[in-house]
């Protein structure tokens, strides 16, 4: 099973892509303009995290942002939502700087999907694979893919947070 979503029209770098692979899986692709370093960092430091994350259009306020990137360490993101605030959290089970990062999410009790995200740094940007796997078809089939449809912006907005800090090529 495959189905393929692209984001807006674009250069070949910015674009984003939603895939479900299979029954259980959903990866989101999209190279970056920065370097692997930076976009690790912006994946694992709060400071930086909240800056990009949510997707300007939803009109959603990260109200918290708490992430202890180790392995056993803790995230949790606190969104405004109505009609009261709504938490994701989890734990880092794999962190390997600035290569790969992968963590539960437990917002949802028992059988929540795992989030695995790779780095590879080309030429000064940087190719970022995300892929959540769930435990089964039917808990894919609940989440949707809403949320990783969003990518497109939210991946929109690290770009420009990478200019903003200096660290992308022009």
């Amino acid at each position: 099973m495959s189905a393929r979503i692209e984001g807006k029209p674009g250069s070949a770098k910015s674009r984003t892509t939603v895939e479900r692979t299979s029954d259980r899986e959903v990866v989101v692709t999209r190279t970056v303009n920065g370097p692997a370093r930076l976009v690790f960092e912006a994946f694992t430091r709060a400071e930086l995290f909240r800056r990009w994350w949510v997707p300007r259009s939803l009109g959603m306020t990260l109200l918290s942002c708490e992430i202890d990137a180790r392995v056993g360490g803790r995230y949790r993101l606190v969104f405004d939502h109505s009609p009261e605030p709504v938490a994701f959290f989890g734990t880092y089970v794999e962190v390997t700087p600035h290569s790969r990062l992968a963590w539960t999410n437990e917002e949802g009790g028992e059988g929540g999907a795992v989030t695995t995200v790779t780095f590879e740094e080309k030429a000064g940007a940087t190719l970022v694979v995300l892929r959540e796997r769930y435990p089964s078809k039917e808990a894919l089939d609940a989440a949707g893919t809403g949320a990783t449809d969003a990518m497109s912006e939210t991946f929109d907005q690290l770009d420009e947070l990478l200019v903003a800090l200096g660290e992308s090529p022009a």
